[in-house]
């Protein structure tokens, strides 16, 4: 008898599938609209010491309305302890240097260099930098194209590395009802660009349609938004089930300070399976989920 996984997928999206919709796939490419901006992103990284304690480092990428950037790294659930940089006119006062802090008896160290980072139209650099966390003496979170650099000048070759996942990520965009970016669902797959599209009355149409594309495949559209405001979808990538998820209520009872919500978040199946062989109830639990969530404002 057929795993559940094999079951919902026959009746999920397959975004890797030649005919995985029966929408156009230019459903979500609009040669009038410019792609909404994003203001901040978040990642939340587990950290696996050899030791075996976890910590949780969460990494803030922002910018202000004077085109001023930001970064913030938080660690675990203490407030207390945090490292940030502020920004003056477009600059950071420190885009160079390092600190010493303790969180959860956990001694963290913070090297950065952001002199030459480049930046595109987010408020994460692209290229030229880096920024290196250690955890109690071991490499635990490296971002950057500089990083590797930086870690065989300032650390020996025996420094222990820990292991290091993404496991969720959260985007904060605004500016029109088209929001684009790219997300990893796993560590062997593949780097998948993503499309939300809201088409509204100025493009001819009586109601608004929201649509969703990875990799230029609609896998939903959602007609008569303002009544389907909430909702949700199975889709298979990557050989994930990815569960869609969307609350577009205060697009349409608030339109001044509400924001929708898109939540794509894997999940294993274990959950739902009624038998398991013992090697798969392994393999699923060592598997990192996944979450990606867009906060999206829109001009009004």
């Amino acid at each position: 008898m057929r795993d559940i996984v094999s079951c919902f997928s026959e009746n999920a999206v397959n975004v890797s599938h030649s005919s995985c919709s029966s929408y156009s796939s230019n459903a979500c490419i609009s040669p009038s609209l410019v792609p909404s901006v994003q203001n901040a992103v978040t990642g939340v990284y587990r950290i696996i010491l050899s030791t075996q304690k976890q910590c949780l480092i969460k990494v803030t990428w922002c910018k202000n309305q004077t085109g001023g950037q930001g970064l913030t790294i938080n660690f675990g659930d203490d407030p207390s302890t945090c490292f940030k940089l502020n920004t003056n006119l477009r600059f950071f006062r420190k885009k160079k240097g390092s600190k010493v802090m303790e969180s959860d008896h956990l001694k963290i160290e913070v090297f950065w260099d952001l002199s030459t980072a480049k930046y595109d139209t987010g408020p994460e650099p692209v290229d030229g930098f880096y920024v290196l966390v250690m955890v109690d003496s071991e490499i635990g979170l490296v971002l950057g194209d500089l990083a590797e650099e930086a870690v065989t000048k300032k650390l020996k070759v025996t420094t222990p590395v820990a292991k290091a996942a993404l496991i969720s990520r959260q985007e904060h965009c605004s500016g029109n009802t088209l929001y684009s970016t790219k997300a990893q669902f796993c560590d062997t797959g593949i780097v998948h660009d993503i499309i939300i599209r809201c088409s509204g009355e100025h493009e001819g149409l009586k109601h608004p349609v929201l649509s969703v594309c990875i990799d230029k495949k609609t896998v939903i559209k959602v007609k008569r938004l303002q009544w389907n405001f909430r909702g949700n979808q199975t889709i298979f990538v990557d050989g994930l089930l990815v569960d869609l998820m969307w609350d577009a209520y205060d697009w349409f009872f608030k339109p001044v300070t509400g924001s929708a919500v898109f939540l794509f978040r894997t999940r294993s199946g274990l959950d739902s399976r009624l038998w398991l062989e013992e090697k798969m109830v392994k393999k699923d639990q060592d598997r990192v989920e996944f979450s990606l969530m867009i906060c999206a404002c829109k001009n009004t």
